[in-house]
């Protein structure tokens, strides 16, 4: 189990990495078609879309990756909790 729990571990802190990193970047004046913005957006976009049709943004703050990131740690802890009960 403990190679399973590492696994889970890893791939969401790169998921919460790759939100952290869109976020800061999209602060920047960077060319959308180069190819690490591209990836990070397609690495994001399949968690940040649909929340975002649920938190509107609130002047020109966007809280979705916020609240992606939390989300993201309540289900990692949960996967973590139910490999341990098995």
């Amino acid at each position: 189990m403990a190679p399973l729990a590492f696994l889970i571990e890893f791939v969401f802190g790169l998921l919460i990495l790759a939100i952290v990193a869109r976020a800061f970047l999209s602060l920047l004046p960077l060319d959308p078609y180069h190819p690490v913005v591209r990836l990070l957006f397609q690495v994001t976009e399949p968690i940040l879309a649909p929340l975002r049709r649920y938190i509107p943004p609130v002047g020109m703050m966007d809280f979705t990756p916020l609240v992606a990131i939390i989300l993201l740690q309540v289900v990692e802890h949960f996967l973590i909790a139910l490999l341990q009960s098995l």
